[in-house]
């Protein structure tokens, strides 16, 4: 079975917060593995080097074992990766700013493989950039065989790039700092989650393996250190030389590479033996200490060196590193700038302690490493912790801070830029003109793009009512729905399998729906949505927002924003917020949809509270309660003081009234202009599938129906809308008596429906179905009203009856029947192209709420945005 489908079928099982952690865990432990099979691989073939050369002439050995290694780790890297040559940091950080190189499990094996060849047979190059190279590929190959977003997988590479580092330096906290400070720049929760994650596992394992990149015990050689005020400033010089040779070595580094592209005309595997050979004269030529590098690093960090033995270190290996990393060697710096740091403050410190006696030399070689590498790598944190990590020594923070910080200061005057930008514009790669997502679609939304209103089908439906829905619809696709949770998509491809199978039309639909989903939560990139779209092959994608479907976005929904783009339309996809949250608590999301409330009347607060809730309880809704802050027309919401504390007191009394009533209530805030816009900002912003809001019952604007507020909510509001005028009583208006005028249409049918939740409010509701006919009428047509009847008596049984009158006033006729009945409430259903019929014939809703001493509930159904699915 291929890797990809075992994987896949595993992250199945798995919650996606889970996959992130199973993701990140097995990156940090295969990183680890990887680095100690290098570590072990390079000191096998290191010792056999110096073991043969204390055997034989040095002379021979190490030239020839240089040229061979070097020689067979080139061909390996021209014939199978040419991406694995060099250190590869500045590949991984091309990589994580989307620029398009390979990063595979091939560039693993062959990096891992190439790297032991190469600095096993004397290239002086440290293993921890081929680690960190390696750690991103595998990252980087789990992202292939666990598919996942674009910016998912730059933080899987990058945890890779983190837990490589961290393996081979037994420094987890400097691998993170490392990925954040150098590689991303990035310190989002998720990068930072996954890259501590990974680089704690590869720490850990690495030390278990007893890996260490500095191959030097340092708890062994128990040699002092210790710091006093006295040798700040010595400190300060050596940050001052640490960063101007930092700047030198830089620049040596970049002028080695120029020159063997220009003058050394050969292809990489004869120009990396040329500098095994040489490397190996040189240090054939040096005293045997030189040609062991651990015992080197050895006497430099004991404080052993002389200073004349350190400054010939530093001059040699400065060479060393130049002509191995010139000749494209797979290797990395850290470790040589390490050296190079150490020999530097070992010279230093050796000198001060012969002429001044201020300090101990093992201070100096040690502080002198973080300096040495914040000089070059232009990461001062980094450096300062990565130092502290290896040598865990608490005498040197502070040294190590001062010198670290002179060190970037002065590298960065001499040598402005980051170092591995560097060397990617020498190879072509700019990193501020890569390519980083279409400019057209940067900072979309997939709540912006998709369509709200999806039309769905039930998980009970039969095969043979499938089939007449898509027979009745343009649509291609539709989602199935359990209740209010998604349970599956069924497309044309279904059901033309389902003839191939020959299933019977009495079939469930669960017998040919896709129950495995790929889906988006309305906060992700657009980038995502394509990738998804794309890697999957699909023509659609349903958004969830926890378990509730809010939307779904298709190939055509991505065609209209572009098309809407290039048409210079920049703005209709755009966040267009005129409100601003200033004030929000959130209960546990555990309802099928919400039920948006907003509050402005104190005194009405608790009788809209208390029907909302029972509407809620009935059809396991949460509750959203809103109020409104306005602020002057000239004034930015988001910039103007506003005052809360009344605010909240009225959302607190929800949230009591909620938690009585065991129904999740969320409450928020929002300063505004304009109190129709913030309520349409909340439909928007928290998926409202109904809105229940409270009506004076009277209008003060000419040429408005219900006035501004509301008249602007039942025109422009998809959702389902609820205006409620309360009784005008001196007591609690009461909800026992219901009568309810039948006018046909969908919408009355829909206040019907809405019946069992509205009444849920109280214990025995009286229903009263009337419709009104005109006088002139002989023969009534009650069909619509026994038809509603008997749906009603399912439910509430002998609790409802019905009643037909005759009059030329239907509002009249509605008001007088309620007057003499002493009904407790009037529920009227009506369309928003009724309403202006209504307002041209006398506006019958608002002449009943504004004469009838009784509530009056008005039932708008959402309006279909009919979205091609």
């Amino acid at each position: 079975m291929r890797p990809t489908s075992v994987m896949r079928r595993f992250s199945r099982w798995l919650q996606p917060g889970q996959v992130a952690v199973f993701e990140a865990c097995l990156i940090g432990l295969v990183s680890a593995l990887a680095a100690g099979w290098m570590a072990q691989g390079v000191d096998w073939l290191g010792g056999l080097r110096v073991a043969l050369a204390n055997q034989w002439s040095p002379w021979l050995v190490l030239p020839a074992v240089g040229f061979v290694g070097a020689l067979l780790s080139g061909w390996l890297i021209q014939a199978e990766a040419p991406e694995a040559s060099g250190s590869g940091m500045s590949q991984v950080k091309a990589v994580l700013a989307r620029v398009p190189l390979p990063l595979n499990l091939r560039t693993a094996l062959v990096k891992l493989i190439s790297a032991v060849l190469a600095l096993g047979s004397g290239l002086a190059l440290g293993r921890e950039g081929p680690t960190v190279q390696v750690g991103s590929a595998l990252a980087s190959q789990l992202s292939h065989w666990l598919p996942t977003s674009p910016e998912h997988r730059r933080q899987l590479i990058a945890a890779g790039a983190g837990a490589g580092l961290a393996a081979a330096f037994n420094a987890p906290i400097a691998g993170v700092l490392f990925v954040a400070e150098e590689l991303m720049q990035d310190v989002s929760g998720g990068t930072l989650g996954t890259a501590i994650l990974a680089s704690f596992i590869g720490s850990s394992v690495s030390r278990l393996l007893g890996g260490n990149s500095l191959d030097v015990n340092l708890d062994a050689l128990k040699v002092p250190t210790g710091f006093t005020v006295q040798e700040i400033p010595l400190c300060i010089v050596l940050g001052l030389l640490a960063g101007a040779l930092g700047a030198l070595f830089n620049q040596g580094i970049l002028a080695g590479l120029k020159l063997n592209r220009r003058y050394i005309r050969v292809n990489l595997p004869w120009r990396m033996a040329l500098a095994g050979v040489v490397s190996g004269l040189i240090v054939a030529l040096l005293p045997s200490f030189f040609q062991n590098v651990a015992g080197l690093k050895e006497l430099l960090l004991s404080g052993q060196a002389h200073w004349h033995q350190a400054a010939i270190a530093f001059v040699i290996q400065f060479a060393l590193i130049i002509i191995a990393y010139g000749s494209g060697a797979p290797g990395g710096l850290l470790v040589p700038t390490l050296i190079l740091g150490a020999s530097l403050g070992s010279c230093l410190g050796s000198l001060q302690a012969d002429f001044l006696g201020l300090g101990l030399p093992t201070t100096f070689a040690r502080v002198g490493m973080g300096a040495f590498m914040a000089g070059t790598s232009k990461a001062p944190i980094t450096s300062i912790v990565m130092v502290f990590e290896i040598t865990r020594d608490f005498n040197l923070v502070l040294p190590l801070m001062i010198v670290s910080v002179s060190a970037y200061l002065v590298s960065e005057r001499l040598f402005p830029g980051s170092f591995y930008d560097k060397m990617l514009e020498l190879n072509g790669i700019y990193l501020e003109a890569a390519p980083t997502t279409d400019g057209r679609l940067a900072g979309l939304s997939a709540a912006q793009v998709m369509q709200s209103q999806v039309e769905t089908l039930n998980s009970n439906m039969s095969l043979d009512q499938v089939i007449l829905a898509f027979s009745q619809s343009h649509h291609r696709g539709f989602p199935i729905l359990e209740g209010n949770k998604l349970v599956g998509i069924v497309t044309q491809s279904d059901l033309q399998a389902m003839t191939q199978r020959q299933l019977p039309g009495d079939s469930p639909v669960s017998a040919i729906m896709t129950a495995w989903l790929v889906t988006v939560k309305p906060t992700d990139s657009l980038t995502d949505v394509l990738y998804l779209l794309n890697r999957y092959r699909l023509s659609r994608l349903p958004v969830l927002e926890g378990r509730k479907l809010v939307g779904i976005i298709t190939r055509s929904d991505i065609i209209r924003v572009e098309a809407s783009e290039l048409g210079g339309d920049r703005g209709q996809f755009r966040s267009r917020s005129n409100s601003y949250l200033v004030y929000q608590t959130r209960a546990p999301a555990t309802g099928r949809g919400r039920l948006l409330v907003p509050l402005a009347n104190p005194e009405t607060v608790d009788v809209l509270l208390e029907l909302a809730v029972a509407i809620a309880r009935h059809q396991e809704l949460e509750v959203e309660c809103l109020q409104v802050i306005l602020v002057p027309r000239h004034s930015d919401p988001a910039r103007t003081p506003v005052r809360t504390t009344a605010s909240c007191r009225l959302l607190k009394q929800a949230e009591r009234i909620g938690k009585a009533a065991g129904v999740p209530v969320h409450t928020q805030a929002r300063a505004a202009q304009d109190v129709a816009q913030a309520i349409l900002d909340t439909l928007k912003e928290r998926h409202i599938d109904r809105l229940l809001m409270g009506w004076e019952g009277k209008t003060s604007t000419s040429g408005r129906i219900f006035g501004n507020v509301v008249d602007t909510i039942i025109h422009q509001a998809e959702c389902e809308v609820l205006l409620v005028k309360l009784a005008q009583f001196e007591d609690k208006p009461q909800f026992d008596r219901w009568l309810v005028p039948i006018a046909g249409g969908p919408n009355a049918q829909r206040a019907i429906q809405l019946l069992p939740a509205l009444t849920a409010i109280s214990p025995s509701p009286q229903i009263r179905l009337c419709q009104v006919f005109n006088p002139g009428q002989s023969a009534p047509d009650t069909a619509v009203l026994n038809q509603d009847l008997d749906q009603l008596k399912q439910t509430f049984a002998d609790a409802v009856s019905s009643v037909s009158l005759r009059s030329k006033s239907v509002a009249e006729a509605v008001i007088n029947l309620a007057d003499s009945e002493q009904d407790d409430v009037i529920v009227l259903g009506a369309s928003r192209e009724s309403l202006l019929q209504h307002a041209i014939k006398g506006n019958i809703p608002e002449a009943i709420a504004r004469h009838s001493k009784c509530t009056v509930i008005l039932v708008r159904g959402a309006i279909s945005a009919h979205p091609s699915v």
